[in-house]
């Protein structure tokens, strides 16, 4: 999480209706609009449904009560309107409650194609459409609980569970590599490369190698240079069986036994003249 942004979230109206401008609703459009294109034949099939079932409009930033209505009724969640940046603690307590946060501004055109803070395309277009899904659901519900329960070191190791899996999640499907995180279905770089590049790991994910992605270092701002891949959504079904006790012994081996080398250069702190 960002520690700072120079965004402000809308603040809905009393009928929860957020006013969104019309260069706002323009960059959705841009936005969306190169993203589907960049998509196709990239991500997973349970992602593609769950599109479907939105029905994202087009040519204005979605309703928050719009996305919310589709996945009441399809697994019982909703998105929560929240500012550009909230604490772990609020965002673990919201996942445990079923609400997805949703941050409710969308970037500038000087920040078209990258920003760290997760703004309302990432939100929904990266990760709702798998909340229509009842495993990938069920999954973020549970890593909302096992957060809500952890403490500030085990948070830590958590975030990494996340990351993996949530966030930059590959499928290896009988089809070939298909994308479930939405941080990389809302990146067009992000897309192409993790899918493409010959320098990228990508390595398998099951519920008995969950210590190997709470070892792994990554960084926000770059590329990922290490995947995990599960075979189909479902599989995430398996992690989310463990007690939350159990997750912790996990964390508590991943501890003593360090994390791997970083497959990157640390990020350089700007020192103020």
């Amino acid at each position: 999480m960002a520690k700072s942004t120079n965004y402000v979230s809308h603040q809905p109206d009393e009928n929860g209706f957020i006013h969104w401008s019309d260069e706002e609703n323009k960059i959705w459009h841009d936005l969306i609009s190169r993203q589907l294109s960049c998509i196709d034949g990239a991500a997973c099939d349970e992602y593609i449904e769950g599109l479907q079932k939105l029905n994202l409009p087009m040519d204005r930033v979605p309703q928050l009560e719009e996305v919310s209505e589709v996945l009441r009724k399809e697994t019982g969640w909703q998105c929560e309107p929240v500012p550009a940046l909230i604490g772990f603690g609020e965002f673990f307590r919201l996942l445990s409650e079923k609400k997805f946060p949703v941050a409710t501004f969308i970037r500038t055109r000087e920040e078209f194609d990258y920003l760290q803070e997760p703004d309302i395309f990432h939100e929904i277009f990266g990760h709702c459409p798998l909340l229509t899904n009842p495993s990938f659901a069920n999954y973020t519900e549970a890593y909302g609980k096992m957060g809500l329960n952890a403490s500030k070191e085990q948070r830590v190791f958590l975030a990494r569970l996340y990351w993996f899996t949530v966030e930059f999640g590959l499928l290896d499907t009988t089809e070939g590599l298909r994308v479930y995180g939405g941080g990389i279905l809302s990146s067009p770089s992000e897309t192409q490369y993790a899918l493409n590049d010959t320098k990228v790991e990508r390595k398998p994910l099951s519920a008995e190698n969950i210590i190997d992605v709470l070892r792994t270092p990554y960084r926000i701002d770059i590329l990922q240079p290490i995947y995990f891949m599960l075979s189909k959504v479902s599989d995430l079904d398996e992690i989310r069986k463990y007690e939350i006790e159990e997750i912790f012994e996990m964390v508590e081996q991943a501890k003593e036994l360090g994390l791997f080398e970083a497959k990157f250069p640390p990020k350089e702190n700007k020192i103020a003249s």
